[in-house]
């Protein structure tokens, strides 16, 4: 990870979360995460819709990189992100998603982990987020996403098939 993303600590407030999200995935190009991992519930506050995040997106992906997406249910994402769902069409081979519907709003994790860095909103209401480069706390919540992956379906796919 490059000095030039120094985003841990306490971020607090709808703003300060969705200019958390913004930056993790403008660097991320610069960064070179192969892996990267995103939950919440329904991805709701995420500004994924923005033009500047799908062009970021779009940089970032690419041979060899994969996004794991992890949600309770997919359906805010579609109504409320169109150029998420038109970059994710686009770029299908380096994502995987999964739901866990039968999860508990107040026990699903909503957080990012890649290579170096990982953040977790531990209060969605105050959306009060804390952001750590610390191994502990890295593998702290890359085990607690594996764990809900391994609960979760296949779901959110690119293209859906019908007779």
């Amino acid at each position: 990870m490059t000095s030039d993303l120094t985003l841990t600590g306490r971020h607090e407030g709808r703003e300060a979360f969705g200019n958390l999200v913004r930056q993790v995935i403008a660097s991320a190009d610069q960064q070179a995460w192969r892996e990267w991992w995103w939950c919440d519930d329904d991805f709701a506050d995420w500004p994924l819709g923005e033009r500047a995040v799908a062009e970021a997106l779009d940089r970032w992906a690419g041979q060899g990189r994969r996004l794991h997406l992890l949600a309770r249910s997919y359906q805010t994402v579609r109504e409320r992100h169109a150029r998420f769902v038109t970059w994710r069409v686009r770029w299908d081979h380096c994502i995987e998603a999964r739901a866990c519907p039968s999860a508990s709003a107040e026990d699903f994790p909503s957080g990012m982990w890649m290579p170096g860095l990982c953040w977790s909103r531990i209060d969605a209401a105050r959306s009060v987020v804390l952001c750590s480069d610390e191994p502990r706390q890295r593998t702290q919540m890359q085990q607690t996403l594996h764990g809900w992956w391994n609960r979760g379906t296949p779901s959110f796919a690119a293209s859906t098939l019908g007779l």
